[in-house]
């Protein structure tokens, strides 16, 4: 890059909002339109139609498998499932020091330990097919690592995993212990493809600017973790099924509403940076909670229908819907599966859209690095003398 060029400053909004910093093949997010798609086809139709093996291998690969292919693929991946015995040696101290702070902590401990096991080598220094590999490693072992430390934070031994089962049943048999009922598979492996990418959120983009330095997967993905835990980002699921319980009643829902509007505080669940219209993915988890009905859903229906009226009411001109934690929250509920694995259940579908986009970036050699505005005291100023 010329001199002039590297020195020119381009001022952007806060938060790189509506900034593009790179070209992708993996998936695009259009808000206004109320779509998002994985390569050239409907995230959402994708859930609707394919298994998880499917459109990882979409993501990894670059096309949806046929028969074979598919079977050939899951095969892969579910040997990639066991760990090796000195991260499994590992997780009972990591489940330990880690107990007030949950499975997504450990994980991020575990990567780390998993990479050096695994003998990940810097992106810089690996080929592609090597990346690709690494990538595959990691991606399969996290779910077996997530669900080993949520049971081992509880006094229970983790479960093995079976290679006999598909993505979304053996994560839930390695959570509890029992084969899952088919309605309740089939419900989480949609929920698991509708959260597998979603444009340069900030996770996302943590694991490609880790990935531009050249580091190994490993370091990426402990990095994207640690974006991911901030109640910002993927911390919302358990807190918008929290809310439902803070309402308690249909009765109480508009003076509560109504009160956190007055306040200025968020309203989880609601809302999205992103999406000017409803939220494909939680049209699509709203339906699925349908299919299970029950009173929960029931309420969570009607409190979705006055969020909507009474911020349409009292934020007159915006355009306020619910996103996926609400509803994803609602359906994990149904599903069995414990409030503190939400988001680590978020995770264990995303890792596999953080490990496409690092690939992608390792394949660009240049380094994202941008600038910062100065804003305190005008240098250079003279420094004050040591006191004795």
């Amino acid at each position: 890059m010329p001199m002039a060029e590297a020195d020119t400053i381009v001022d952007v909004p806060r938060g790189l909002a509506g900034v593009i910093v790179t070209e992708t093949e993996l998936g695009d997010v259009r808000g206004g339109e109320g779509f998002y798609h994985y390569r050239q086809y409907s995230a959402v139709e994708l859930a609707q139609s394919r298994t998880f093996e499917d459109v990882w291998h979409l993501m990894f690969r670059g096309f949806l498998p046929d028969a074979e292919q598919r079977a050939a693929f899951a095969a892969e991946t579910a040997r990639l499932r066991h760990l090796p015995a000195s991260v499994q040696d590992a997780l009972p101290g990591i489940a330990r020091a880690g107990a007030r702070s949950g499975p997504l902590a450990g994980l991020r401990t575990a990567l780390s330990l998993l990479g050096a096991a695994a003998g990940f080598q810097p992106l810089y220094d690996i080929d592609h097919g090597q990346r690709g590999t690494d990538a595959l490693v990691a991606s399969a072992a996290v779910p077996t690592v997530l669900t080993a430390l949520y049971r081992l934070g509880r006094g229970l031994e983790p479960v093995e995993p079976r290679d006999d089962l598909p993505y979304a049943a053996n994560y839930l048999y390695m959570l509890t212990g029992e084969e899952p009922e088919p309605a309740r598979a089939g419900a989480v492996e949609r929920y698991l493809i509708s959260t597998i990418d979603h444009g340069f959120n900030a996770s996302t983009f943590t694991a490609r600017v880790i990935a531009s330095t050249g580091a190994d997967l490993a370091a990426c993905l402990a990095g994207a973790v640690g974006a991911l835990s901030g109640p910002l980002h993927g911390g919302a699921p358990s807190r918008a099924l929290d809310a439902l319980d803070a309402i308690g009643s249909p009765d109480r829902i508009d003076e509560w509403i109504r009160e956190r509007v007055r306040t200025g505080e968020r309203i989880m669940g609601f809302g999205h940076p992103v999406y000017r219209t409803e939220d494909p993915r939680s049209r699509m988890l709203r339906d699925i909670a349908r299919g299970f009905g029950g009173p929960l859903v029931d309420f969570a229906v009607r409190v979705e229908e006055r969020v909507e009226a009474l911020l349409a009411e009292l934020k007159p001109g915006r355009e306020l819907h619910t996103n996926v934690e609400f509803y994803a929250g609602v359906v994990m509920e149904l599903c069995g599966l414990p409030r503190e694995m939400f988001t680590p259940t978020f995770c264990a579908a995303r890792v596999i859209g953080w490990s496409a986009n690092i690939l992608e970036q390792a394949d660009d050699s240049k380094i994202i690095r941008p600038a910062a505005r100065y804003v305190g005291p005008p240098p250079p100023q003279p420094v004050p003398a040591a006191l004795n």
